[in-house]
């Protein structure tokens, strides 16, 4: 059995360099990208030439600001260095299948058995950093028998323990300290700056041999344990800077009086406690390709082809419980161009039949130019999806089987309209969780909602339309004025309903609701008009009367 290797992948400045590789003119320039803590703005990631004036990691924003006035920066987005790390994930297969990662900027590779496919480790490191130099990236990289050992070396192999307290450790002065002690040494002595940025990737490589984790780990300081700063303050204060001062200590002592935390990564840096790589599960895709001896340019010959991809994929993905919700179909040319359409469904479906339409209705976008080779379907988005089977009464599973054909045959509506028109604008009622009149009902999009089954009753009658309270000319008071002026038009009432008090929503402030409690009264006038007045009782806003609404 060959003995276990692993590779440790750091990428140390792995949010400011994605940003760089789309606006390359960032990388002359001081800049960083900045995280949000909810108290301050802090720098979280930065940029060659921003290392270069000074700045650090973790450094507050306005202070970052003072030392380097030209620095620029750019809010950090989680979502989208998630995403670059699993491209770069993705990468990394090449050199092994068990890849795992380390949010947020590092990845795990097992090495067992796969370097000689390289040439040796060396060679693999040498690939590695090649690679990373031509995605614009720097990597910092370590290869050991451990995880531990691997993910130490990756960080640490450039330092060593220095001393807890001396007058000349620069390393416990201030960061502002530091740089005008850089800058002392540099004017005293006529030598160049102390450099602070990452070593080239070439240079950072660290490889441990089979068997010797203990003689590369002894010089690194305790911090390569991946153990919390206050036990490595502890450890400093007794002298114990190093890893090689730590391998020599009795291991009941060092649980007892640091805890059982600092054992167990000692243990597993040095191989004597397991530490398994669990890689990511690649995510399920289903895409089907078409490859065409001739070119083909009618869109009967398209849909001829869609039909053909459509029967298998719909298979697999009956076969893994999912349904597919958005299609893409790819038209790659002849003349090595490429167009396509997305197509969005109602619902997830795996039925051909139900797809193919929607498809269909969309392939006269496709322009052929001078002829398709070659066609290819995914399903970009796709949800679970289980089969249903009915029991029970003959009859109540007739009556299930209909309501369920009947919902099939709107979600089929819903989707051709949408292909048209587009999903978003397609919407359904909802009824709302508030007894305020205007917010009784709620606009969704039809295409991602189910239909309503029970809309509840509200206690009085209201209105077919409504609109925002408009002010009506009335006595201010309470009881229901003998006549009153709305629209420019007198009325008088000759039946009235009411009153039915609403209360505002004591937890949301709504503008049209700061005139408090209001009196509610169906009325109808002289004049055939059937309206809906409320008395607002004053609390923001003044009292006074006020018409929202009119009956059929």
């Amino acid at each position: 059995m060959p003995h276990r290797r692993v590779l440790s992948l750091w990428f140390p400045r792995l949010g400011a360099e994605r940003l760089i590789r789309q606006s390359p003119w960032l990388a002359d320039q001081p800049f960083a990208v900045v995280e949000d803590t909810g108290q301050m703005q802090v720098l979280s990631s930065l940029s060659q030439a921003a290392s270069e004036a000074g700045l650090h990691k973790g450094q507050p924003l306005r202070d970052a600001h003072a030392m380097c006035a030209g620095l620029i920066t750019r809010a950090q987005v989680p979502q989208r260095e998630a995403a670059f790390l699993g491209a770069l994930h993705r990468w990394a297969g090449r050199f092994s299948p068990w890849v795992a990662q380390e949010a947020p900027d590092a990845l795990v590779i097992d090495l067992t058995g796969c370097a000689h496919l390289f040439g040796g480790e060396e060679a693999l490191a040498l690939q590695v950093a090649q690679d990373c130099t031509d995605l614009g990236l720097s990597v910092r990289l370590g290869i050991a028998d451990t995880l531990g050992a691997a993910w130490a070396l990756a960080r640490f192999s450039a330092q060593s323990a220095s001393p807890h307290r001396s007058g000349d450790a620069i390393d416990q002065e201030a960061y502002a300290t530091r740089a005008r002690a850089g800058k002392r040494r540099h004017w005293e002595r006529g030598g160049a700056a102390p450099a602070t940025a990452m070593a080239p990737a070439q240079d950072s490589s660290r490889i441990a041999a089979p068997g010797q984790s203990y003689s590369a780990l002894a010089p690194l300081p305790v911090a390569a344990l991946r153990i919390d700063s206050h036990v490595q303050q502890q450890l400093a204060r007794l002298g114990l800077r190093s890893i090689g001062d730590l391998i020599g200590q009795p291991r009941a002592g060092l649980a007892r009086r640091f805890g059982r935390g600092l054992v167990d990564r000692l243990d597993q840096a040095m191989g004597s406690a397991p530490e398994p790589i669990a890689p990511a599960t690649p995510p399920d895709r289903f895409a089907m390709r078409l490859t065409l001896p001739e070119p083909i340019g009618l869109e009967a010959d398209v849909a001829a082809g869609v039909a053909r991809m459509l029967e298998p994929l719909c298979d697999k993905l009956r076969t893994k419980g999912r349904g597919a919700r958005s299609l893409r179909l790819e038209a790659h040319r002849s003349d090595h161009s490429m167009q396509w359409l997305t197509v969005i469904a109602a619902s997830a479906t795996y039925d051909p039949h139900r797809l193919e339409p929607l498809i269909r209705m969309k392939l006269p976008e496709i322009d052929a130019g001078p002829g398709i080779d070659m066609l290819r379907l995914e399903a970009v988005r796709h949800e679970p999806l289980h089969d249903r089977a009915t029991a029970g009464h003959l009859e109540a599973a007739r009556r299930g089987q209909a309501r369920r054909s009947q919902g099939a045959a709107m979600e089929d509506l819903i989707g051709r309209l949408g292909a048209r028109i587009g999903m978003e604008a397609i919407t359904r009622r909802h009824p709302g969780q508030s007894h305020i009149p205007e917010k009784g009902a709620q606009t969704l999009a039809a295409a991602w909602s189910e239909p309503a089954t029970d809309w509840p009753q509200p206690p009085v009658a209201r209105p077919l339309t409504l609109w925002r309270p408009e002010p009506v000319m009335a006595p201010d008071t309470p009881r229901l004025p003998a006549r009153f002026r709305w629209r420019g038009r007198d009325f008088a009432p000759v039946g009235a309903t009411g009153p039915e008090r609403i209360a505002p929503e004591w937890w949301l402030d709504d503008p049209d609701w700061r005139s408090g409690q209001r009196d509610y009264w169906r009325v109808e006038t002289d004049r055939g008009d059937r309206l809906w007045l409320f008395y607002a009782h004053g609390a923001a806003l003044g009292s006074g009367w006020f018409c929202q609404g009119a009956f059929a």
